[in-house]
């Protein structure tokens, strides 16, 4: 099969997903390597239908690789994941929409265009997580104890764009990251950027039958076939606090060899599960449920938490 990866400059050296790509070309796979990020792109001419396979984005959130992937969508080539359901999980505002609509646990999700907006959020919701509604990576992402330090924190919000803020959910210090592929579930437990103990590593743990139940109907909400899920053990149960399409995949055992085998099924018979929208998007939704859990004392304002 020919296939062509977009990785970001970002991604360049990363084991994930020039590991994978070094496997498909061991198996007698051509795979060709665009990098929009430092390219100059003849977008009239980037996407050839038919030239391959498929097309796989490795890209950040905020980049231009998703555009040449939807590009190459609508000239009908197939892609991993849909260009409709990465869209749908990296604008985290309308992930956030998606997913309570759907009823996955996801916290309170406020929306924003300018960062004085802030200050509407009732003061019993905080202290509150605030990140970029394109983020990935946990850039920018700030732990918001009241309303006074919103306001000294307000230029640095500054140029963000389009933000979402979630009451902060109270946890033991750790997460559970859930990386789906090739129909499988694989856990691991890291240490919560808010608690940090170099003692913790992450580490694989076994995938208790609620969480895998979550992870699951993620996958088939968003339409991901690749994908993480970030989830926090809060005082209610379960919380998902992110979605990721194509993730790093640490931690899961010959991680390289079931994500290469897992693209190509996808390029030979689509995605798996059916997109979460239509490819004409609609506009990003500002979420309010359920009050916010109080955090606990001793919490500080670091950035990553919800990330």
């Amino acid at each position: 099969m020919r296939l062509c990866f977009l990785v970001e400059e970002h991604y360049r050296h990363d084991g994930m997903p020039n590991e994978v790509i070094r496997q498909l070309t061991a198996w007698g796979h051509r795979v060709d390597v665009v990098r929009p990020g430092g390219s100059l792109l003849r977008m009239s001419e980037a996407v050839d239908a038919g030239a391959h396979d498929a097309w796989v984005l490795k890209t950040v959130s905020g980049g231009p690789g998703l555009t040449l992937l939807e590009a190459a969508a609508a000239a009908g080539t197939t892609t991993v994941n849909d260009a409709r359901s990465i869209r749908g999980v990296r604008d985290k505002a309308l992930a956030a929409a998606i997913g309570r609509g759907k009823g996955l646990p996801l916290p309170v999700t406020y929306a924003v265009a300018l960062p004085e907006l802030l200050r509407e959020i009732p003061e019993a919701e905080y202290p509150l997580v605030v990140k970029p509604a394109d983020g990935s990576s946990g850039r920018a992402v700030h732990l918001v104890s009241s309303p006074e330090q919103l306001e000294a924190m307000l230029p640095l919000l500054a140029g963000e764009g389009m933000l979402i803020a979630q009451p902060y959910v109270p946890n033991r210090g750790t997460d559970i990251k859930v990386y789906g592929v090739g129909g499988e579930l694989f856990a691991t437990e890291r240490c919560s950027p808010l608690h940090p103990d170099p003692s913790v590593r992450e580490r694989r743990v076994p995938l208790s039958a609620e969480v895998a139940a979550i992870a699951a109907r993620v996958g088939e909400v968003y339409g991901l076939d690749l994908f993480g899920v970030d989830v926090l053990l809060g005082p209610d149960g379960p919380v998902v606090v992110d979605v990721n399409d194509f993730p790093s995949f640490r931690q899961v055992p010959d991680a390289a060899a079931r994500v290469a085998a897992a693209v190509l099924e996808l390029a030979r018979t689509g995605p798996a599960h059916a997109p979460a929208l239509p490819y004409t998007l609609p506009v990003s939704i500002p979420v309010q449920a359920a009050p916010a859990q109080a955090a606990p004392e001793g919490i500080s304002a670091r950035a990553g938490e919800n990330a």
